[in-house]
């Protein structure tokens, strides 16, 4: 009979912090705990949230009556580390000054490692990270640009895309490692990437909105319009930073993130609104196109996750413009806690070796 192994997964998201607990791969509890913006807001860098957020998650496994000690593993939400192979990482000192002192980019995910690794502590037990953002399996002929200083990145939905290529890996009744697959991640941001037998060879690097516009990204823009934005008006960095990521995309044509409002809005009757949801759907749908190029056209299978792909409506039309390539698989949302607790799992039972950071 099998070990029971307990399994605690955080989650930081920019205004909460999600919570999940495995009795191996059974769910005993997912929570998300919300904190007050204006709270948030008092701290001037996200990692100044630290002692905060981990207070959160203490308190909240004490509601649950979680004796630390029962634990067997913690698992964090990796950060923007260094670009990485796709894999588990144990919590380390080199891990945590990096995450500590931000040289790559502020995120909330940044906090992940940092909470797991002290609790892991009070535990007894180790911290990992798995498929960070920052995974980077990219072919270097897709790293190229115009400017030979400017190199594209890879910044992607790692962790819920490699865990729905698993998933779906089951479903096609073959290893994810002889697939070729276009995985497109809608959410807040929208990354799509093309993984050849394994690897994700290619990819809009998602973090500033290169690719589609997203709910909240502005996505691919006219460079010359761009550049007449950060010039014209006098704005900061900082500020147009924001136009670009937090303010673009739905939040900048229809003043909402909510896909559940945008549909509502459209069965009103709001064609405006229709077309810009239309005008979504379809730059993912391209986009999905041109990675068909990365695999030479040869693509067993279209997966769309995210939480955005519970919208019928919007998987629809990218069904619609892409099936002609492949076949589409829906998986709705982004369950990165049970993706972590998957990558948990795997370690305990020795079927994943932990890399180094």
């Amino acid at each position: 009979m099998e070990a029971l192994n307990l399994i605690l997964t955080i989650n930081p998201g920019s205004t909460s912090t999600k919570i999940g607990l495995y009795k191996n791969q059974d769910k005993v509890f997912h929570d998300s705990v919300s904190h007050d913006a204006k709270k948030l807001s008092t701290y001037k860098k996200i990692i100044d949230q630290y002692e905060f957020r981990k207070d959160e998650v203490l308190k909240n496994l004490e509601n649950h009556e979680i004796d630390l000690k029962s634990l067997s593993i913690i698992m964090g939400r990796g950060g923007i580390l260094r670009p990485l192979q796709s894999g588990v990482y144990e919590v380390n000192d080199n891990m945590i000054q990096d995450l500590t002192l931000s040289p790559f980019e502020e995120h909330a995910s940044n906090l992940g490692a940092l909470i797991a690794k002290e609790i892991a502590d009070l535990a007894g037990c180790k911290a990992y990270i798995a498929d960070p953002v920052v995974v980077d399996e990219m072919d270097d002929i897709a790293r190229i640009t115009g400017l030979p200083d400017v190199k594209k990145g890879s910044k992607f939905h790692a962790l819920n895309q490699k865990a729905v290529a698993r998933r779906a890996s089951i479903d096609l009744n073959r290893k994810y490692e002889e697939l070729n697959l276009i995985i497109a991640h809608l959410g807040g941001g929208i990354s799509v990437a093309a993984h050849r037998k394994g690897r994700a060879i290619d990819l809009n690097d998602a973090l500033y909105g290169d690719g589609p516009f997203s709910p909240e990204r502005t996505g691919k823009l006219p460079t010359g319009a761009v550049i007449q934005m950060c010039f014209s008006k006098g704005a900061s960095e900082d500020e147009i930073k924001k136009r670009l990521v937090g303010s673009g995309g739905l939040v900048a044509h229809c003043g909402t993130n909510d896909a559940r409002e945008i549909e509502e809005r459209i069965l009103r009757g709001d064609q405006d609104t229709l077309l810009v949801y239309q005008a979504m759907a379809y730059q993912i749908s391209k986009e999905i196109g041109a990675l068909a190029v990365s695999l030479k056209g040869q693509v067993d299978a279209i997966l769309i996750t995210g939480g955005i792909a519970r919208s019928k409506m919007l998987t629809d039309w990218i069904k619609d413009w892409t099936e002609f390539l492949a076949p589409v698989h829906i998986y709705p949302g982004e369950d990165e806690l049970h993706a972590l607790g998957e990558a948990g799992l795997r370690i305990l039972r020795g079927e994943e070796k932990a890399l180094e950071y």
